[in-house]
């Protein structure tokens, strides 16, 4: 092997061994984590046409606290399940709010479209009200001990007369959805499908309390002895 040929096969080595020790560095340097992805939990279809006030027969101006969630699901971590009573979340993927703060303008939008009822007003407005919602995300989970995966939303609502401070009613809406893929995407999708689902039954069963609350108001007789009035407000 004559100088000229030696030379540039140790040029060559050293090269390679340059790109490989480079490559190895590169390998060794710590990457960057994943940017989480925040979905939020939204109106999925549009609402049903309200009828104007005016035009709305007599009933209770309802009140809608602030909804809770139980325990483990009030976070932003978009939980799910494989096997019973343990509850996950997923490591990159979250709610842009927690699920209570994002329900409660779906419930108001929800309500204020049934034209059984009257004023529909959040807590925080300075208006008062004959009757009071409170409402509690029991389960909000992606349930994966089955394929396809389901989601299961469970909300527990209760009515209250302001002034005596009365349950009316109670009741648990339970709505479970399969996802359209197993992962948080499906998941999410299925979330918003199953909470619009209980929208519905959720606003029937606020008006039908109403009602009932409304026909047993006592009632008084018009000032002009004429025909008898409901003492509840207009």
């Amino acid at each position: 092997m004559n100088n000229s040929t030696f030379t540039r096969s140790v040029g060559m080595a050293a090269t390679s061994l340059a790109v490989a020790l480079a490559s190895g560095c590169t390998s060794l340097l710590p990457k960057a984590p994943p940017q989480p992805a925040f979905y939020s939990l939204d109106a999925a279809a549009a609402p049903r046409k309200a009828l104007p006030r005016e035009a709305r027969p007599v009933a209770p101006t309802l009140i809608v606290n602030p909804p809770r969630a139980a325990a483990g699901f009030d976070s932003q971590r978009i939980i799910y399940t494989r096997q019973s009573h343990r509850l996950e979340y997923f490591a990159h993927s979250e709610w842009a709010d927690t699920p209570a703060r994002m329900l409660a303008p779906l419930i108001v939008a929800a309500l204020d479209a049934a034209p059984a009822l009257g004023a529909v007003v959040t807590a925080a407005s300075a208006a008062s009200g004959e009757l009071r919602l409170d409402t509690e995300i029991v389960r909000l989970q992606q349930d994966f001990s089955t394929l396809p995966s389901r989601v299961r939303f469970t909300l527990r609502a209760v009515m209250v007369d302001n002034a005596t401070r009365r349950v009316l009613a109670w009741r648990e809406f339970d709505e479970t959805v399969a996802a359209s893929s197993d992962d948080p995407a499906g998941g999410v999708l299925a979330a918003h499908q199953a909470v619009q689902a209980v929208m519905g039954p959720l606003a029937t069963f606020c008006a039908d309390t109403a009602g009932g609350w409304l026909n047993e108001q006592p009632v008084q007789p018009a000032p002009n002895g004429a025909a008898a009035a409901r003492s509840s407000p207009r």
